[in-house]
């Protein structure tokens, strides 16, 4: 009996050694090894007639608490360009600065500072580290940006992460032909049936537009968003 358990044991070791040495590695590293990110949260961007509307909801969970529920997980990012963020706080926002200055080098090309940076958050030993997503717009494109290297621009002017980006993504998709939906009134809709699926996702949301002249404006929550 002891020698059968011995083998069982030995058997499994390998098995053992490659879970512990997977929750050690560098975030590109997870992503690439096929281990799933789950980021608790939803951010959904939404381009129709020339508008773009960023929206993201508030809350923050740490394992099975939330720990608070009107976090900003949006932001302007220079004088063009809009932001948002699934995942660690503070590593976002070391993103987004690295990003502000690519595009102060690049005089506002936003295509070509999201490639920039997401060769350095790939290669760089400590940027590679930055647990976070990125979703970024101006005026001309919307772009995901991933700690892989990829830089994704949407074939139909909607993107969404986080844990509940399932969720916001096909509602946005189900309304975006609705006529008379402009894209402020589907980006709220769809958020709030991802906030009512997702448990990691509420109805504090904030938003940020920017007009056919490239204008960003701050836009306050609908008066019936609640915290969940």
């Amino acid at each position: 009996m002891l020698s059968r358990c011995s083998r069982l044991v030995e058997s499994l070791a390998p098995f053992s050694s490659a879970c512990s040495v997977s929750r050690t590695l560098p975030l590109a590293a997870r992503l690439m090894s096929g281990e799933p990110q789950t980021r608790s949260t939803t951010v959904l961007c939404v381009r129709k007639d020339g508008e773009v509307v960023l929206i993201a909801d508030g809350q923050v969970t740490m394992g099975g608490t939330v720990v608070k529920p009107n976090v900003r997980k949006t932001r302007k990012i220079g004088e063009h360009a809009v932001g948002g963020f699934a995942g660690a706080t503070a590593d976002a926002f070391t993103l987004f600065e690295r990003l502000e200055g690519k595009l102060e080098e690049h005089t506002g090309q936003l295509t070509r500072a999201a490639v920039e940076l997401a060769k350095m958050w790939r290669m760089d030993k400590y940027l590679r580290r930055l647990d976070a997503a990125l979703v970024v717009a101006d005026k001309n494109q919307s772009l995901q940006i991933t700690g892989t290297g990829d830089v994704l621009e949407p074939h139909d002017g909607i993107i969404s992460i986080g844990s509940g980006s399932p969720y916001a993504l096909a509602a946005a998709r189900a309304l975006i032909d609705v006529p008379g939906m402009d894209a402020l009134t589907i980006a709220q809709k769809a958020m709030r049936i991802a906030a009512d699926a997702c448990i990691y996702t509420n109805h504090n949301t904030s938003t940020l537009r920017i007009d056919q002249d490239g204008k960003i404006t701050e836009l306050s929550a609908p008066a019936d968003n609640q915290s969940s």
